[in-house]
């Protein structure tokens, strides 16, 4: 048996990283659900909506993990920890994470520490929200006659930061369509540096909130005026942007469902 094999027979159970998706209970995957019904251990992040944390077993124990802009209940590290703690004495853990867990949800990083701490892990994917948020208003990321490419980046880089590892000139010249994760904050450096990057200030852009739940609502601009209209409206985060021509598609069929 090698040292690896040794390691994981310490281990009684498994954790499931699990994409809950957007928020819609509907778009969660019949596999996910499945492992919330029969989970011993569900630790899940803020963005995770009341009707799908209502799919846990009740039985299980509830552990919020959630981090939000200056608010964590868990920090990365004690989260990671505690999913290895939770191994050792449960056969079904579930790390519950809004989206996809492989698109900027931090997946990754944390069954890359799992592994390493030969723990048994399983990814279940999620419908992430860049695609549904834009899909729930009215917006087709690709379209025949307007993009053939999409760029999916985050936006949760700080202004000014000695290296910003995002390249938004790289960006503005990328694709046809920008689809922006947890950007509100930093909304005004951001269309900044595509502007200097020459992307056209005409270019339509969306902003999608609290995409497919009911309280989803939409702030339809340009790259000129949608920083103004944010200050004016007071339009905030959790929300996804959408950048480039397929965003006119929203007159015509955001109003499908109305």
């Amino acid at each position: 048996m090698n040292r690896k094999q040794e390691q994981e027979n310490k281990y009684l159970g498994k954790v499931y990283l699990v994409g809950a998706g957007p928020g819609d209970p509907g778009l969660i995957t019949l596999k996910a659900k499945g492992l919330l019904e029969c989970a011993d251990v569900v630790i899940y992040d803020a963005l995770v909506s009341p009707p799908i944390l209502a799919m846990i077993n009740p039985q299980a124990e509830q552990i919020n993990a959630g981090k939000r802009r200056g608010k964590h209940s868990l920090f990365q590290e004690e989260t990671t920890q505690l999913l290895i703690e939770k191994a050792q004495d449960h056969a079904i853990v579930v790390r519950l994470k809004g989206g996809d867990p492989f698109i900027f949800g931090r997946g990754g990083e944390e069954m890359e520490e799992l592994v390493n701490a030969g723990i048994p892990t399983e990814v279940v994917p999620g419908i992430t929200s860049g695609i549904a948020a834009a899909a729930y208003a009215g917006i087709p990321l690709t379209h025949r006659l307007y993009s053939s490419s999409v760029t999916f980046v985050t936006g949760h880089e700080a202004a000014g930061k000695y290296k910003p590892k995002v390249d938004w000139d790289a960006i503005a010249h990328g694709s046809e369509t920008i689809v922006i994760y947890m950007g509100i904050h930093n909304l005004p450096y951001i269309v900044e540096q595509l502007s200097v990057a020459g992307l056209n200030l005409e270019t339509p852009i969306a902003l999608v909130r609290w995409g497919t739940r009911p309280e989803q609502e939409e702030l339809i601009g340009t790259l000129e005026t949608i920083v103004e209209q944010v200050e004016q409206t007071g339009f905030g985060a959790p929300a996804i942007a959408v950048i480039g021509q397929v965003v006119n598609m929203h007159n015509i069929l955001g109003t499908s469902k109305k």
